[in-house]
């Protein structure tokens, strides 16, 4: 094939066959795998989904900054919904200040 002889038009044209079918292999690629990699799971008694899902990645856990007055173990990091410990303790007269850690 010779590129040089080619208008702008056909290397555009070429260039757009060719990026689709290194789209087209990887695709193939990965659909390969993933099978091979679903056999293997199969084989050992678990499904893909069951090794994947255990390497799942979540939302960040803070560190705690109130703790429960009577029971250390009850913490609560100051985000999301207050626990109900922590509005008992507000309801009894203690403030956020003397629940912190």
């Amino acid at each position: 094939m010779d590129l040089s002889s080619m208008s702008l038009e056909e290397l555009m044209q070429l260039k757009k066959d060719v990026d689709n079918a290194i789209k087209s292999f990887e695709k193939r690629r990965l659909a390969e795998a993933r099978r091979e990699l679903e056999e293997k799971a199969h084989e050992m008694g678990f499904s893909l989904a069951d090794i994947m899902g255990s390497q799942r990645k979540g939302a960040a856990k803070g560190l705690p900054v109130y703790r429960h007055p009577e029971n250390p173990a009850l913490t609560w990091t100051g985000r999301g919904r207050r626990p109900k410990w922590f509005e008992e303790a507000l309801d009894a007269g203690k403030s956020k200040e003397d629940l912190k850690i």
